[in-house]
């Protein structure tokens, strides 16, 4: 029986603003199970971003429920929502947010150390093999392409294993064929590790690539 992985109900999420307070997302109903491969897909605005950052805790929910890993985290203190998505969840972002003054290699040992666990190369060096770029682990980021640095990113996000990745945006900065590729990529991870995988996008064509699309307007399940 596949574990579920998230399962949010009536999750809402609002910022409150000195004139008004906007809901980014509203009332929303989704479940995620291990394996799965989906696409949150709309129009910038939708509230894709805002609730990848809440399922993947990374940020409070106003009101409903969430499940993580089966652990309530509706009211969850800060402390208990690093304890959950520590070493469970990967992220890769629109931005590489690699550091300039490391290697491809030491970028992804970065979350094995605030995971706190010791660095390990050799797996580092395995994943960048994984992702097409054993031969550039000793490469700045300088020296990569927008899209060999995503890649980079996409290795660091599984340093610890992770059991779900969230992607946001991934493909944003990048150009068609490197687009593309990345989706590949995720796919493959998803096929042949079993690896779940949620990413958000607002390209229908690489949308369309996840085994399942959940297609978001207004902050609404559309």
């Amino acid at each position: 029986m596949k574990e579920t992985i998230i399962k949010a109900e009536k999750l809402t999420k609002a910022f409150k603003m000195p004139a008004e307070e906007i809901v980014a997302v509203d009332a929303v109903d989704i479940q995620i199970d291990e394996g799965d491969f989906v696409s949150l897909m709309g129009p910038s605005g939708s509230g894709k971003t805002t609730l990848l950052d809440v399922i993947g805790c990374l940020d409070f929910l106003t009101s409903g429920r969430l499940l993580v890993f089966g652990r309530d985290v509706s009211s969850a203190r800060e402390s208990e929502l690093v304890a959950r998505r520590r070493g469970r969840i990967g992220f890769v972002f629109q931005e590489f947010l690699l550091l300039p003054e490391l290697t491809a290699l030491e970028n992804v040992e970065l979350p094995m150390i605030f995971a706190r666990m010791k660095p390990d190369p050799e797996k580092a060096r395995q994943l960048l093999e994984k992702v097409g770029l054993g031969g550039r682990a000793d490469h700045l980021p300088k020296e990569l392409s927008g899209g060999e640095r995503q890649r980079v990113a996409v290795a660091r996000s599984l340093a610890t294993s992770p059991k779900l990745l969230l992607a946001d945006e991934p493909t944003g900065n990048l150009d068609t064929r490197n687009s593309q590729e990345i989706f590949s990529l995720f796919r493959k991870l998803n096929e042949e590790d079993g690896l779940t995988i949620v990413v958000t996008t607002h390209d229908r064509e690489l949308g369309s690539q996840a085994a399942r699309t959940v297609r978001l307007k207004d902050g609404k399940i559309a």
